[in-house]
């Protein structure tokens, strides 16, 4: 075991669920960072009833507590727009031993399925404010977010089980949802792109492997 492998058995690691979903996507996930020595915050938040800002100040307690229960850094990962969330969370109230950030199929730079759907009173219905933060224009919260300076690293999805969505939607290479290049970032420590769905990154073994490298070692295996 490398010396930051072995001083990473003292981090916490905060999981964000992607919209419309719970904590549930992210459990598989969670007992493999528990099982490598990490301690886990698993939160569901109401991600189809607030914008990301609010969202943000719903989860900030939770945090804070939690930050306050470990020895070492405060690590966030994000899947899909948990990413983001992570994104305004740091901004608005950055961890004073703040680690580094796993996206899972985020879509930083928006993603084109947000933009044909936000049209449709269904999409806005169900997806709520968030929705709409997620296209290719997004508002002020996600446009005017300061460069991360801090480790990110992305992992993205190449396997799309939508034929429309990967044909004649987004950009190829993609997930089904988020090009891999909408999940780029400037100021990335790091990016892989995978053989899997969207919906799948969180579940995906090769995904969890290398969440675990960054966040010990700060780059990809």
């Amino acid at each position: 075991m490398s010396a930051e492998m072995a001083d990473a058995l003292s981090d916490g690691v905060v999981l964000l669920h992607g919209i419309g979903c719970t904590s549930r996507t992210m459990r598989k996930l969670e007992r493999s960072l528990q099982q490598a020595g990490l301690f886990t915050l698993n939160l569901t938040y109401a991600s189809r009833k607030k914008p990301l800002e609010l969202l943000a100040e719903d989860i900030h307690s939770a945090i804070a507590e939690f930050a306050d229960t470990i020895p070492g850094r405060l690590h966030f990962v994000g899947h899909s727009m948990g990413g983001l969330l992570a994104r305004v969370y740091v901004a608005n109230h950055r961890p004073s031993r703040l680690g580094r950030v796993v996206m899972l199929g985020t879509p930083n730079g928006g993603s084109e399925v947000a933009d044909l759907l936000q049209r449709l009173r269904l999409y806005r219905s169900f997806y709520g404010p968030a929705g709409l933060q997620l296209t290719t224009e997004p508002d002020d919260t996600v446009a005017l977010l300061p460069p991360v300076d801090y480790a990110v690293g992305i992992v993205a999805g190449t396997r799309a089980l939508d034929p429309i969505a990967w044909r004649f939607v987004l950009p190829r290479p993609n997930d089904g949802r988020v090009s891999v290049v909408r999940s780029k970032l400037d100021g990335m420590a790091d990016h892989i792109a995978i053989k899997a769905t969207h919906t799948g990154l969180p579940y995906h073994p090769v995904a969890i492997s290398q969440t675990i490298t960054f966040l010990a070692e700060g780059r990809f295996d």
